[in-house]
């Protein structure tokens, strides 16, 4: 069991949900990133999906291209974002799931890949670009180096594919919201309940959902369904209002942040 799994059986507990904000690595700049990383730990975060720029982010909308060309200015790599973990890890045990697409892990090497990340701190990987049908290497090679491989359900994906996802996933399955990119939204879809629905007739394992929270509100509509709720885009807005002021990015930042947290903390009586 690694901490993802140790997380999600904890609040399991509590009868709360995670609460899992995301941050892109190197955004706005390498030297911000693990303060705004420990930032949203410090505002509730239960586990923090870590992102990977990458040059063609096709599950991504414009908030998270933004972020992504802005770090990748700096020209930060996979390694360094690794070395980024393991510095981190001196400080807090939260657990971190690394969001990346699969060229970069390719280039690394699936072998060199997983044992640079266990060594490094990270949990578990989401590569929205990997279907389950061509992971099997990658599957056996994360196994052994204890990372949790996690795969999306989306709105149009079938029950057999739905129980395919399941049995393939560990940690958690991440339940896209909406059919299309990442971003934040005014409304959640009158798609996901129905959805984590059926998905539960198949598995038992937590089940988070992400794309398009933006408000407390949906996170708790999310915290009665799901095990928990991600939030990306909306954190990044508030981020990009403050660039040209660190102390308050990160303010503005924690405060948003709280505000979602709180929304999951739901516990049921």
């Amino acid at each position: 069991m690694n901490r993802i799994e140790k997380k999600f059986q904890e609040l399991k507990q509590q009868g709360a949900s995670a609460f899992m904000p995301y941050v892109c690595a190197g955004d706005p700049n390498p030297e911000l990133t693990p303060k705004l990383f420990l930032t949203l730990e410090e505002a509730g975060a239960d586990i923090i999906e870590f992102g990977v720029p990458f040059s063609d982010p096709i599950a991504d909308g414009p908030t998270i291209q933004r972020a992504s060309e802005r770090a990748l200015k700096h020209r930060i790599s996979l390694q360094q974002i690794l070395e980024i973990v393991k510095t981190l890890r001196q400080q807090t045990e939260i657990p971190i799931a690394l969001m990346s697409y699969y060229n970069p892990i390719f280039r690394m090497g699936e072998e060199s890949f997983c044992k640079a990340a266990q060594a490094a701190g990270i949990d578990g990987v989401i590569i929205p670009d990997l279907p389950p049908e061509q992971a099997d290497s990658l599957l056996k090679v994360a196994s052994q180096y204890n990372l949790a491989t996690i795969f999306l359900v989306a709105p149009t994906s079938p029950p057999e594919r739905m129980q395919l996802i399941a049995s393939v996933s560990t940690g958690f399955i991440y339940c896209v919201s909406v059919t299309g990119v990442t971003g934040a939204r005014a409304t959640l879809s009158d798609e996901v309940a129905p959805m984590i629905a059926e998905l539960r007739k198949h598995t038992d394992k937590p089940i988070c959902v992400g794309f398009g929270i933006s408000t407390p509100e949906q996170a708790t509509q999310v915290a009665h369904v799901a095990d928990g709720a991600i939030v990306a885009s909306a954190i990044i807005n508030v981020a990009e209002k403050n660039m040209d002021d660190e102390t308050k990015l990160l303010t503005e930042v924690k405060q948003f942040a709280s505000d979602l947290a709180a929304g999951t903390k739901i516990v049921d009586i």
